[in-house]
């Protein structure tokens, strides 16, 4: 009876270990697979972008002053000169009416003189000061009478006042934005790109977009314009895509910009998470994984073009794993893909 206890031990251990041998050496690993595919490569250059109308501009005050009017007309059609804003004008139009007074008292000062000068009663030096006063009054309230115009903000071109930002009540501020005017229709992006990536954009080529609020849209735009100086400090240039007039895009929406440079139709495609560098874990008939070298072309976020090793229909991990090592059996299910980059 003693010596039926270590043996049913032993034998309890090498049960045990088969076990673990079978379950963490044996038994198939679950994993994602994913079948190559045919589908158009894209090699792209991505930007992030903003929505702006092609025409518009920035209605700012050329003088400080507290705001007293508003049109209050956002979204509204106005004209060239529409009255947006009013700053407080009290004080110029009191130096305004005081010139006035001024000059109307020295013109008659200066009617006078000149009739003594012509009758030879007062001497030319009198006459002259008189008409240097009335000269200098006149330009002082030529300038209080612009200053007046000045702090009326108005409408820089025809359009749609797009956004209201200054209230009444408020200070206004030079260089600070008041107002938006321009023309809904049509629509750009405006495109920052990397310096490093401005060479492989060129006028004319399309570009799918990317925006929060239209997902699963397919948004395009083609290439306008390229800026032709760059910032030195951001070391990116400004591009400038054309919208399509159906575009439901709305002014100042961000948008990820993906310029096309070039495609390459019919390309076998393999998912971009699948690769270990030049790597793929094929997954055979059986279930068991055999890591083959390929051979790549376009490189897309989500896609990726074989030019060599891998066929339509294979199938293959994805995404890889480090710890399958050649020959280990798995197991999954096949993970839709995008057919294309």
């Amino acid at each position: 009876m003693k010596l039926r206890t270590p043996i049913a031990l032993v034998l309890l251990i090498a049960a045990a270990a088969a076990a673990w041998f079978y379950w963490s050496l044996l038994r198939p690993v679950p994993v994602s697979i994913a079948q190559v595919t045919r589908g158009t490569a894209a090699e792209i250059v991505y930007a992030t972008g903003v929505i702006e109308p092609e025409r518009w501009a920035k209605v700012t005050p050329v003088l400080r002053g507290r705001i007293v009017e508003s049109c209050q007309c956002e979204g509204e059609q106005v004209e060239k000169g529409h009255q947006l804003f009013r700053l407080d004008d009290v004080e110029v139009k009191a130096r305004a009416d005081e010139l006035q007074a001024l000059l109307d008292l020295a013109e008659r000062e200066l009617k006078r003189s000149s009739e003594l000068y012509s009758r030879g009663i007062v001497a030319r030096e009198q006459y002259d000061r008189d008409m240097a006063d009335v000269a200098k009054l006149r330009a002082s309230l030529a300038g209080a009478i612009s200053q007046i115009e000045d702090l009326i903000i108005r409408a820089p071109m025809n359009g749609t006042v797009l956004r209201i930002e200054g209230e009444v009540g408020e200070v206004a501020t030079l260089g600070e934005a008041l107002a938006w005017v321009g023309q809904p229709r049509p629509l750009l992006v405006i495109a920052e790109v990397n310096e490093e990536d401005i060479p492989r954009v060129a006028v004319g080529q399309q570009a799918l977009l990317k925006a929060d609020a239209f997902p699963g849209h397919d948004l395009t735009a083609a290439v306008s314009s390229i800026t032709p100086m760059g910032n030195p400090e951001l070391k990116t240039y400004r591009v400038r895509l054309a919208l399509p007039a159906d575009t439901p895009l709305l002014i100042g929406m961000s948008v990820d910009v993906n310029i096309v440079e070039r495609t390459v139709q019919n390309a076998v495609l393999v998912p971009a998470p699948a690769l270990m560098g030049d790597t793929v874990q094929v997954v055979g008939g059986d279930g068991a994984v055999a890591l083959r070298t390929i051979k790549t072309g376009i490189r897309g976020v989500r896609m990726v073009e074989v030019t060599g090793g891998l066929e339509p229909g294979e199938r293959v991990v994805s995404p890889a794993l480090d710890s399958l090592s050649e020959g280990r059996k798995v197991r999954g299910t096949d993970s839709a893909e995008p057919a294309s980059p």
